[in-house]
């Protein structure tokens, strides 16, 4: 819906990818809020004429683990997933609790995700 009010009333250039890619960011950041951290959380947006920004605060202290690739591995993917989805993935912790930001990129020819890093 975010990006949709974006394309539509503000002519942003958004992409079906885009569309998608952001979709399953903030399925997998918001379903991580939900399972591991109790009390409020947020959910933030913001695109530039470059990139989507993808932030989740939550009030848990605990930071996220993330794990290597591991087919095997039953659960604990989302991270993983959002990674391999971002341009950037920053894990932060905040006076009460943490920030996490994953920036994606608006263009379908931007970098990928070889250049991946978590920054904690």
């Amino acid at each position: 819906m975010f990006l949709e009010h974006a394309r539509t009333v503000h002519a942003s250039p958004v992409s079906e990818r885009l569309k998608q890619i952001s979709e399953l960011a903030v399925s997998e950041l918001v379903t991580n809020v939900a399972k591991y951290a109790p009390g409020p959380h947020l959910l933030e947006l913001e695109l530039t004429d470059t990139v989507l920004r993808i932030t989740v605060w939550d009030s848990s202290t605990d930071l996220p683990r993330t794990y290597g690739a591991d087919p095997g591995r039953l659960g604990q993917h989302g991270l993983e997933i959002v990674n391999a989805l971002s341009q950037q993935l920053e894990i932060h912790p905040d006076r009460v609790g943490k920030r996490i930001t994953a920036t994606v990129p608006v263009s379908d020819s931007a970098p990928g995700p070889a250049q991946n890093r978590p920054s904690v």
